[in-house]
């Protein structure tokens, strides 16, 4: 018996704003985060207007955001990356191994990643949100993840709406 479930892609296609390198991170990183009980979902927009690599949220509800650089030029031309602090209880950096710690801020935490996991090489500093911002970033989060899980069910329910 076919099922109409059966044509569906369950892996949403890739927005190809990020370079492999980059997406390999990402998914390092979100398997390590899990491992430490968050649940991550990746491009987040942010009420800044901003836009979060990586967004990740526990059960208690803390808030962290990590930016992932790809390459030292990556970083070099980010200046966006303080704007996220404001969104977040800790605010990490995650990169590979080619790049060294020392080119990083001092006060983010850092994660080295490569597609099969991560660690994190330095913690980052606690700065625990008001409740008004954490309330919307839960929320964004949670909206963000059903659209996500409502377009794999029906992809074709969608149309144009943005994520």
């Amino acid at each position: 018996m076919n099922s109409p479930t059966s044509f569906i892609d369950v892996i949403p296609p890739q927005d190809r704003r990020q370079s492999e390198t980059a997406l390999a991170v990402a998914r390092g990183t979100s398997r390590f985060l899990r491992s430490l009980g968050f649940s991550c979902v990746s491009e987040l927009s942010l009420p800044s207007g901003r836009r979060a690599d990586l967004a990740a949220m526990n059960a208690r509800g803390d808030i962290w955001i990590v930016e992932i650089k790809s390459s030292l030029e990556d970083l070099r031309a980010d200046q966006k990356w303080q704007d996220y602090r404001m969104h977040c209880d800790r605010l990490f950096f995650a990169f590979t191994q080619d790049l060294p710690c020392e080119v990083f801020p001092p006060d983010t935490g850092l994660i080295v990643a490569d597609a099969y996991g991560a660690y994190l090489h330095c913690d980052a500093p606690e700065h625990r949100l008001p409740a008004a911002t954490r309330k919307s970033m839960i929320v964004s989060f949670g909206l963000l993840a059903a659209r996500r899980m409502s377009r794999l069910v029906d992809p074709q329910g969608h149309g144009d709406i943005d994520e």
